[in-house]
């Protein structure tokens, strides 16, 4: 059984990315290093991502190019906020937020080594949708 879990993203900027994590999500920094950060959310450490230099000796070669598949998600408290926040940031979203059928209210960002990020709030699903479950 897991004990723990998170994903590690690959960067060749370790200062900006984690920044970025921080300044637009809203993320604590747990641990920082000149090769590896650690950033929890702050009211729950359990919800962690990591950030690697991506030349670090502990990535294999094979695996030191951006990423091309994938979607990392975050569910926040309301992504329209966010929303306004990366915009006026002058980030890389790829789909701004709306409404999808299953009861999510979703934006796309690309972050600053090439994820994609999921950034989501419920909202609620679709009612024919939801009718349609009952048949």
């Amino acid at each position: 059984m897991p004990l723990r879990n998170f994903f590690c993203i690959f960067s060749d900027d370790l200062p900006a990315s984690r920044d970025w994590y921080v300044d637009r999500l809203g993320y604590a920094t747990g641990f920082d290093s000149d090769w590896f950060v650690s950033l929890q959310a702050p009211e729950n450490a359990a919800v962690e991502i990591a950030i690697m230099e991506r030349n670090s000796d502990l990535v294999p070669d094979a695996f030191r190019k951006t990423v091309g598949g994938g979607m990392l998600t975050i569910v926040v408290d309301d992504v329209d906020r966010v929303y306004v926040a990366m915009n006026t940031a002058s980030d890389r979203i790829i789909e701004p937020p709306r409404d999808l059928f299953y009861g999510q209210r979703r934006m796309l960002v690309q972050d600053l080594n090439g994820i994609l990020v999921d950034v989501s709030s419920q909202c609620d699903p679709d009612p024919d949708w939801m009718a349609s479950l009952q048949r």
